[in-house]
């Protein structure tokens, strides 16, 4: 067993895994098996596989059902954004997985464990794992843990045009007026900062800030959106 990987998935992510023996195979390597043929150990690229999938699955159903306006083709560029190498090892190295995999000498050497394209690899492999031990249930609620929350922080804002849905949202039933108004501009003159101000029909509906006034305006749409219920389209 990888010394201190089930304590620590157990206190961050509430996570007890019941076959450890998968957990191990998750974040081995082959370089670690090739030195230690004599324990007969496995390394993840079989999990990996599966976890691979079992994401684009979850992914893809989130984002489809949160985001019901979305064409096809902003949802596929959305999912391609959240699951891919970049996105996984930033994911991976939050989660402090890079501490736990078992290398070879060489690969240890080498500093794989920071390789995006291991992380990545090692991410999906512990969600594998996780699917095999406890179901797409489990892994639901990781990714609700770790990935869905980075929708909110903006990671992948964008892939949104927070303007584009608040218009089509706000005249859902005829034509109002939708203004943005700067409030404020801030911060030193190498890093200004704009606060932008989103009203429809004169009444304020949202604030958002930004390194640029396109940015800050795209944030206060972002808020403004709160206000509806997207589902029926109405003003909460």
């Amino acid at each position: 067993m990888i010394k201190g990987l089930d304590e620590m998935l157990n206190r961050d992510f509430n996570i007890t895994i019941n076959n450890t023996d998968l957990l191990d195979e998750a974040f081995t390597q082959a370089s670690y098996v090739n030195e230690h043929k004599d324990q007969n150990l496995k390394f993840y690229e079989r999990i990996e596989f599966l976890g691979d999938a079992v994401l684009q699955l979850v992914v893809s159903e989130y984002i489809f059902k949160r985001y019901e306006r979305l064409p096809q083709g902003r949802l596929t560029r959305l999912r391609a954004a959240m699951v891919n190498e970049k996105s996984f090892s930033t994911f991976a190295r939050e989660c402090h997985f890079n501490e736990y995999i078992r290398l070879g000498k060489g690969e240890e050497r080498a500093n794989a464990r920071n390789r995006d394209s291991l992380l990545c690899d090692i991410f999906e492999s512990f969600v594998g794992a996780l699917y095999l031990d406890q179901g797409k249930a489990a892994v639901e609620k990781f990714c609700h843990q770790v990935i869905f929350p980075k929708l909110d922080s903006g990671m992948f804002d964008e892939f949104f045009d927070h303007k584009t849905e608040l218009q089509e949202v706000a005249q859902e039933d005829g034509p109002v007026d939708i203004d943005y108004d700067l409030v404020e501009e801030f911060g030193p003159a190498n890093d200004r900062m704009f606060r932008v101000k989103v009203s429809i029909e004169d009444k304020e509906f949202g604030i958002g800030e930004g390194h640029s006034k396109k940015e800050a305006e795209q944030k206060a749409a972002q808020q403004a959106l709160k206000h509806f219920d997207t589902t029926n389209m109405n003003l909460l």
